[in-house]
């Protein structure tokens, strides 16, 4: 393997050619991205450099405004996969279509001015496929933009990916859909060990368990880079079992129910960076599974670089869990401007999670009004709280830092609420300005090996935020 300096700043290209009796058979491409920085060891993360081949949706009978585009982009996507890979080109204009497959060596790219409309008609998005929900592996409606098994593979360019949403806002309303006894249904599964295959939960209620708007499942070197996003009916990008990922450059405007940023379930080796983000939920999500089906798969969410991005607003800047079965540990995020936050810092997990939490750090980060700087809670069950226990297994959760923060108002400061059978061990806050604090600068309960410094909170008065209510 030859290394060659690459015109991109501190990247490096990596040039590879498999031969077979003499003869070159294929040239792999590859860059990678810059993690040097990063506080913990990482592996570098490869950006594979598509062929250039392209293949436009056009060419393949899509017409804007024209009626579904999904065959020409089924077309068009195979095409590309069968000759070894490249770029599927989306040009200028609106598509209306279903969900898109992506395959291995596919980079799907938007034109500036192009838009991928995705209807919303659920039986668009059957037959059901294999994806996750909430930390439970199932069959599900597919995902709008989904890739399964894939080997470098990208969603690229300047346009927009959007979601119609009058149906799947009407899903929305969990009272009257009935979602909360699909929701036993999966937890039933995944706390017996029912056999993933066989899980299809479009068949065993009549509840729509809403799909992602992009998943990529059980993918190598995946890249989304530059694409516009509107609306989503679920969790907006979804990287499940993956590794090696780069985000990049993405505006994600999303303000739907459970509509997070980034989730990342049991995926490892991740960029994000230089991004936008205006979500209905939490802006990047940290997972690794539910219970029982997260230690069946036994992965954690892990080295994770998150630097210069600007979340407008979100529930969290960073929120841990709270499926975090699987452990999730070194994640570093520094270097992000901050708009309407609930809290900034926020670990959740409850006693059926197991797993572990080491080595999230925040640095270097402004922001305005918020409920709570950092959190950390050990009995967050949402709706699952009514479905019985199967097993308690209390999560490990240790050296948790933030350092240098500046912030205008908090309702509470830091709110450390551990496990007194285990208790959190090690949690640093340095350099933590808050300009009004209006309950409470720190409370640290059942956690050992805490360290303040420089911690202030300001003076004292009340703080007017967008989640009063909570």
């Amino acid at each position: 393997m030859n290394l060659r300096q690459s015109t991109c700043g501190k990247r490096l290209v990596a040039l590879g050619v498999v031969c077979l009796a003499g003869l070159a058979l294929a040239a792999v491409d590859y860059r990678y991205a810059d993690v040097s920085e990063s506080p913990f060891k990482m592996a570098s993360i490869p950006e594979y450099v598509f062929p250039n081949r392209v293949f436009n949706i056009a060419d393949y009978g899509a017409k804007p405004d024209g009626g579904k585009a999904t065959a020409a982009l089924v077309q068009a996507i195979a095409a590309c996969a069968q000759a070894g890979g490249g770029r599927v080109v989306v040009p200028a204009g609106t598509f209306l279509t279903g969900p898109v497959h992506l395959r291995s060596q596919v980079e799907l790219h938007l034109e500036a001015g192009a838009k991928l409309f995705f209807t919303d008609d659920p039986q668009d998005y059957l037959p059901a496929v294999m994806s996750s929900w909430e930390g439970l592996e199932c069959l599900n409606y597919s995902p709008l933009i989904y890739a399964y098994g894939c080997t470098n593979v990208a969603l690229t360019g300047k346009g927009c990916i959007e979601a119609k949403m009058d149906f799947w806002k009407e899903q929305m309303n969990e009272a009257k859909t009935g979602i909360q006894d699909a929701r036993r249904i999966l937890y039933t599964w995944g706390s017996e060990d029912y056999p993933v295959e066989k899980r299809d939960i479009t068949k065993a209620h009549t509840a729509i368990m809403r799909p992602h708007l992009v998943q990529f499942n059980r993918c190598r070197n995946v890249r989304v880079e530059g694409i516009e996003i509107h609306d989503s009916p679920f969790w907006t990008v979804h990287m499940f079992l993956c590794d090696g990922v780069v985000v990049r450059g993405v505006d994600s405007k999303a303000h739907g129910f459970n509509n997070d940023g980034v989730d990342l379930e049991m995926t490892r080796n991740v960029l994000i960076e230089d991004s936008s983000f205006d979500q209905g939920d939490d802006g990047f999500v940290f997972k690794a599974g539910r219970n029982r089906d997260a230690w069946r798969i036994g992965v954690a969410t892990e080295n994770v670089l998150i630097r210069n991005c600007d979340v407008k607003v979100a529930g969290s800047l960073i929120g841990v869990g709270s499926e975090l079965s699987g452990g999730v540990k070194n994640v570093y995020v520094h270097d992000c401007k901050v708009g309407k936050v609930a809290r900034l810092y926020y670990i959740k997990t409850n006693h059926r999670r197991g797993g572990i939490v080491d080595n999230i750090i925040l640095k270097n980060v402004k922001a305005g009004a918020m409920l709570k700087v950092a959190a950390v809670e050990t009995d967050v069950l949402y709706q699952w709280r009514v479905f019985k226990d199967y097993e308690t297994r209390i999560t490990k959760i240790s050296n948790l830092r933030i350092e240098d923060v500046e912030v205008e108002c908090a309702r509470w400061g830091i709110d450390l609420k551990g496990d007194a059978r285990l208790p959190i061990d090690g949690f640093t806050a340095r350099n933590v300005k808050i300009g009004r604090t209006e309950r409470c600068l720190t409370h640290v309960e059942n956690a050992e090996h805490v360290v303040f410094e420089n911690v202030s909170g300001g003076t004292v008065g009340k703080v007017t935020t967008p989640w009063d209510r909570q």
